[in-house]
């Protein structure tokens, strides 16, 4: 965490963290500071199999009980996201415990009280659902947490935000740059694709460490999880997101939310990692995933991931396979890289920076108009002049003697010579058309 960003961790033993991550996010951007927040699910069952098993080991064998546990809550992959849980709230500025306000204190309230005040973390207790005057009786009975900075709120009603944030960033440090001076922003990349390709393992080989759980079990990441990382004096924030089933395969409610989650992170980033199984080849879903952050206009970067295992390892017959099922990503580079062993992903960097700067780039509308005057559309179309209103993606709006929108051909022909003259690797063109009247 660098220096101006504030780690907050909102713990709860619910599952209503979604809205209130969401609006305390919303809050912290309104006033100008910018806070990372980790959110901890099912930590109370890990927290409770980890500690009837072997510390951190939870092995059948730590008698009855503990084998208990093991079969009930999945041995190491429990075990795991206690570990994960335990080292976000080690690392935290400031721990928002969330707690139901509607309902009575439970076992895991209390249980989970006991653990956070052993962190010896600043922490502020939120019981939520508190949506009116007459409700604030309610949150009292928490006290007996033994929290004293105690805020009643609505994260529906954006209710006692202020306050409560107020709270946590009280201490929040004011750098220079905070205080007027400018920087660089981040790229937010958002790692996506099916479950079980290694998205997980590419996010830690690429953070440096075990950031995400890793196990073979498919659909572990259910919450995105992201780092931000500085490699050559460029920031890089990757998210890494739950993977993406088709809508048939995707029953319970915590995936559908996984998945509506990863939609959203690919609108918010700005570039997509597509990362691809090359032990499995390419499939339909595979595309449909990158159709999304196509239709989203990102820059998008085709990662095949376990090259190492491929059977065949003919790349550019590979590459071949992945043209001909994604026609419409022709512009998306492709890397190859192993996230397990780290062969190939150092190429990353360089390569999201590039297709970064590519979606980013705005021709000058003089330069532009001139590249415009050599073309030759076929069908004939005159052209009166060319704008570029936007980048992240690219757009251009053609002013012409017709209505509608430009034929596809000519709108390929017209994408294809921006591609050969200005670069643009790695980002949807957007065209669109307007009638020059008069």
């Amino acid at each position: 965490m660098d220096g101006s960003t504030l780690s907050l961790v909102l713990f709860s033993g619910t599952d209503d963290k979604l809205n209130a991550a969401a609006v305390l996010t919303a809050g912290a951007a309104a006033m100008g500071r910018k806070v990372n927040i980790f959110l901890q699910y099912w930590a109370l069952d890990a927290f409770r199999a980890d500690r009837i098993g072997k510390e951190r080991g939870l092995a059948p064998e730590a008698g009855p009980e503990g084998a208990e546990a093991y079969r009930k809550h999945g041995g190491q992959h429990w075990s795991e996201i206690f570990r994960q849980a335990r080292f976000a709230l080690e690392q935290a500025d400031h721990i928002v415990f969330l707690v139901d306000g509607r309902s009575e204190l439970t076992s895991a309230d209390l249980e989970l009280a006991r653990l956070l005040r052993r962190l010896a973390r600043p922490i502020a207790l939120a019981v939520n659902k508190i949506d009116s005057p007459v409700r604030e009786a309610l949150a009292h009975e928490f006290h007996s947490l033994g929290i004293p900075h105690l805020f009643p709120v609505s994260a529906e009603h954006r209710l006692g935000l202020d306050e409560l944030l107020d709270h946590v960033t009280s201490g929040f440090p004011v750098t220079e740059q905070d205080a007027g001076g400018q920087r660089q922003p981040a790229i937010r990349v958002a790692i996506i694709g099916r479950p079980n390709v290694g998205k997980s393992t590419l996010l830690n080989r690429l953070v440096g460490h075990e950031r995400a759980i890793v196990s073979e079990m498919a659909g572990t990441t259910r919450d995105a999880v992201d780092e931000t990382v500085t490699v050559a004096g460029r920031q890089y924030t990757f998210v890494d997101t739950a993977g993406i089933r088709r809508k048939g395969k995707t029953k319970l409610m915590a995936e559908k939310l996984s998945v509506v989650m990863a939609r959203k992170h690919i609108r918010q980033c700005d570039v997509a990692l597509v990362v691809l199984d090359a032990a499995e080849g390419v499939v339909g879903l595979d595309a449909t995933i990158g159709g999304y952050a196509h239709e989203d206009g990102r820059a998008i970067i085709l990662c095949v991931n376990k090259w190492d295992v491929a059977l065949n390892k003919d790349k550019k017959a590979f590459v071949e396979k992945v043209r001909d099922a994604m026609k419409f990503l022709e512009y998306a580079p492709v890397a190859f890289v192993s996230a397990l062993s780290g062969a190939g992903t150092s190429q990353l960097f360089p390569l999201i920076q590039r297709v970064y700067e590519a979606a980013s780039q705005r021709i000058p509308t003089a330069e532009l108009n001139r590249f415009v005057a050599g073309l030759h559309f076929e069908p004939e179309i005159k052209i009166y002049y060319v704008t570029q209103p936007s980048v992240r993606p690219p757009a251009f709006v053609l002013f012409t003697d017709r209505t509608g929108k430009l034929h596809f051909s000519a709108e390929r022909y017209f994408i294809n010579r921006l591609r050969e003259r200005f670069g643009f690797t790695g980002t949807p063109i957007v065209v669109k058309t307007r009638q020059k009247r008069g």
